[in-house]
């Protein structure tokens, strides 16, 4: 049996462009993954502190713009740049951001792979629930040596995603609580809403082919923060 295409592009940013309240919220917003709270403050709170004198933050697929709200409140010098394919979702993130620091964010609607970033122009990149929409091991690797030429040196790169298991029984465990906490959550339905969805649009890849591929492309140190189920927060240094 042929298995069927993924999503393309324009039907994933529809759907984003249709979920703007709900991810407008800093404590629920994504709560499709497991511990976004926790993740959203654990990866605030570590760039911060990894990179203390940070000027220049790019949030990729920002969606409302939570996670650079997170960081504002820590760097509140924080010069912001953002990137998503729903230009609803960029609109909010904006509003919201200006509203908090008095600075309008730059804001580019596109697709990470598609956009060019200048070298050496950010102290932070952050990339929350994004990057599971990478197809190809090239997409990925591309994807990292662009973020990683992108900043400045002693930078970090902070991600926060789904991710899945090369071992087919530990995928299949972590997949069954997955699903277990999506029914607690909001019921059944929404478990096979976003089962379908996954189904549909993501490509995710496991932790450590992650973490391998963030040294390849180039950074000196790679950490994690925090993991439950299919779910991972993690990130990079980048050398002085």
């Amino acid at each position: 049996m042929t298995a069927r295409p993924k999503a393309t592009i324009e039907e994933i940013r529809r759907r984003f462009d249709n979920d703007v309240e709900r991810f407008s919220n800093l404590e629920t917003g994504q709560s499709a993954a497991v511990d976004s709270p926790i993740a959203l403050e654990l990866i605030s709170q570590t760039a911060a502190r990894v990179t203390p004198q940070a000027t220049a933050l790019l949030d990729i697929g920002c969606g409302a713009g939570n996670f650079s709200l997170k960081l504002l409140g820590r760097l509140p010098k924080l010069e912001i740049t953002l990137i998503d394919l729903s230009r609803p979702m960029l609109d909010r993130a904006v509003d919201r951001i200006t509203a908090a620091s008095g600075r309008i964010p730059t804001a580019w609607q596109g697709d990470i792979r598609e956009l060019e970033l200048g070298p050496g122009c950010f102290d932070v990149v952050v990339a929350a629930a994004v990057l599971h929409h990478l197809r190809d091991g090239w997409e990925w690797r591309a994807a990292f040596e662009k973020i990683c030429r992108s900043l400045r040196p002693g930078g970090s790169f902070w991600i926060f995603d789904m991710i899945e298991h090369s071992v087919g029984a530990v995928q299949a465990v972590m997949w069954e609580r997955y699903g277990e906490y999506l029914a607690g959550l909001k019921g059944d339905d929404y478990r096979r809403q976003v089962f379908a969805y996954i189904e549909a649009e993501d490509t995710p890849r496991p932790l450590v082919y992650q973490l391998d591929l963030l040294r390849e492309a180039g950074f000196a140190e790679v950490e994690v923060l925090h993991k439950n189920s299919c779910f991972a927060a993690f990130g990079a240094l980048k050398k002085d």
